[in-house]
């Protein structure tokens, strides 16, 4: 479901400035319809995903000679990846970021897929530079794109799982580190503190937030590091990247100031469902009686200067304040049809105070800190991560995906007859590589990759479906495996520590039957066949790898 955005026509040519808004399916499917009329192309409008496997089915796998794919994200790119690979189907994934572009080439028992190897993680900033000590417009930006999603969207995510999950709370508290009393927290902020019942409220929320991040956190981290602060080999401590920072005194009569309350407030209403408003003189009046507590210091907070500090102090966890923290919250059902509305970040849509907030949150940051600000195309830019896309990059990775296309149509199946690609036009630079093959597994001296799989037909010549005691029972007189643990996506179906008890009541059941009722999901009449993984041991009771089962089941 992706439609046309003006920035797509400096290097998308199918499409047109008429065709903005449009779905970029149809769109491009009529422009080639266009260009040769006898071609035939079918448009979709449903995204490929696991809740469309009904629509993307194995009738439609099925029917295709190959995949070819320019997804925007890996988890997209993964999962289609999968799919290839299930269906035994050739794919040729390509992508560009900037003047960067690449091509791979994945053919059935033959190379590696996409999923086989991952780029090596992007450098982060480190958190402690984020909340305390930044040095550069890109760390503010970063800081307010964090703050708009622990304002606008977790809290609220948060707050309407524990009004309707049972299991909240024991999920919640058996999260790492400190995250229990950060998420109890805010739950706590969203529905005792900090919950607004009119617009007059939003504002008066806003106007104190803004004190507290750009004068009380402020003043609270220069008491605890004053201007003169020396490091322990007697160096300053506000030198190098560490950038000394003063607090903002907030005047209505600044822009700025009003640009944040008015991105601010609207949000928060939004995130409740009130209505907000666009009357800035309105808001100003409304400011005018807000009454803000005066800052004074307080001890025993503990600021982190590094990020393993911060790790070192997210081992301990304050038991008592969970505990004070579960008690205070409302029950559930107190709040009958009570929920909140969680906000995804949109960088392209002007009027729904979103960049208004980024922008304005991150200059008042930087102006703390005396960093020069970002405009709003920088911050646009920034905060969307955004790396302009080059009409040159585009064809020069489509002309080189077509290249190997062409191979896979004529069926070359010699790993030396194809080529991986990677090119960066800004240096310039291109390489072209063999793919990797497959990699090589072994068990009981049967070799096998990711292509290949156990085919077990669930539907016996009884016309009954194969128990779990027949599944166990098949693949240790079939294939010399003890199976010592089995899953269907995240349900544990068996194991060789399972309690008696559930053991002697499943081993009887047919398998759909089990995977229904540990899942908890009907099987949709869409599914012909299973995915299991497998835990074995050998003959000689050695764990072993296997490939997976595919369990046909009509």
């Amino acid at each position: 479901m992706d439609i046309i955005e003006k920035s797509n026509l400096n290097r998308q040519f199918l499409f047109r400035p008429w065709d903005v808004t449009k779905l970029k399916s149809d769109t491009a499917a009529a422009a080639v319809r266009q260009l040769n009329p006898h071609i035939r192309v079918m448009s979709r409008q449903d995204r490929v995903g696991p809740d469309t496997e009904h629509i993307y089915d194995d009738d439609f796998f099925q029917n295709l000679d190959g995949v070819a794919s320019a997804l925007d994200s890996v988890d997209a790119r993964m999962y289609v990846d999968r799919r290839c690979v299930f269906y035994r189907k050739p794919l040729l994934e390509s992508g560009t970021w900037g003047t960067k572009g690449n091509v791979q080439v994945v053919i059935p028992f033959l190379t590696e897929s996409y999923s086989s190897s991952q780029d090596p993680p992007e450098k982060r900033i480190p958190i402690c530079t984020l909340k305390n000590f930044p040095n550069a417009v890109e760390h503010t930006l970063q800081w307010a794109r964090d703050e708009f999603e622990g304002l606008f969207k977790h809290p609220a995510e948060n707050v309407n799982q524990y009004l309707i999950d049972s299991k909240f709370m024991e999920r919640t508290l058996r999260l790492a580190g400190t995250q229990p009393l950060e998420v109890l927290e805010a739950v706590q902020r969203s529905l005792v503190l900090q919950r607004p019942h009119t617009w007059a409220d939003c504002v008066t929320w806003a106007c104190r937030h803004w004190h507290t991040q750009y004068s009380s956190n402020i003043q609270q981290l220069l008491h605890n590091f004053p201007p003169d602060q020396l490091t322990s080999s007697g160096a300053p401590f506000w030198s190098g990247p560490k950038r000394c920072p003063h607090p903002l005194t907030f005047d209505i009569n600044n822009s700025l100031h009003l640009d944040y309350v008015m991105a601010a407030a609207n949000l928060f209403a939004q995130s409740y469902g009130l209505l907000g408003s666009r009357d800035r003189a309105g808001v100003a009046i409304l400011l005018q009686s807000v009454k803000v507590p005066e800052f004074t210091p307080k001890s025993g907070i503990k600021i982190h200067v590094s990020d393993q500090e911060l790790q070192s102090a997210e081992a301990s966890v304050d038991d008592t304040r969970l505990q004070e923290l579960k008690a205070m919250l409302p029950s559930p059902e107190t709040l009958p049809g009570f929920k909140m509305y969680p906000i995804n970040f949109e960088k392209d849509d002007d009027s729904n105070f979103h960049m208004d907030f980024i922008v304005a949150a991150s200059n008042l940051r930087a102006e703390n800190y005396n960093i020069p600000p970002a405009d709003r195309h920088k911050s646009k830019l920034v905060a969307g991560r955004i790396i302009p896309a080059i009409a040159t990059t585009s064809a020069a990775i489509v002309g080189l995906v077509c290249l190997e296309l062409y191979k896979v149509v004529q069926g070359h199946q010699q790993l030396e007859s194809y080529k991986n690609s990677f090119i960066n036009l800004a240096l310039p630079f291109f390489s072209f590589s063999e793919p990797l093959a497959a990699p090589r597994h072994q068990y009981s001296n049967q070799e096998w990759t990711l292509w290949d799989r156990f085919e077990v037909q669930g539907l016996q010549s009884n016309g009954e479906e194969m128990t779990l005691r027949q599944f166990l029972n098949y693949f240790k007189r079939e294939h010399k495996l003890e199976i010592t643990m089995l899953s269907q996506g995240v349900s544990l179906l068996y194991s060789f520590f399972m309690p008696a008890s559930r053991l002697k009541e499943r081993l009887d059941q047919p398998m759909t039957e089990i995977v229904s009722r540990v899942s908890k999901r009907k099987l949709g009449q869409h599914v012909r066949a299973l995915v299991l993984e497998m835990c074995c041991n050998n003959e000689s009771g050695e764990d072993v790898e296997v490939p997976y089962v595919r369990y046909t089941i009509c």
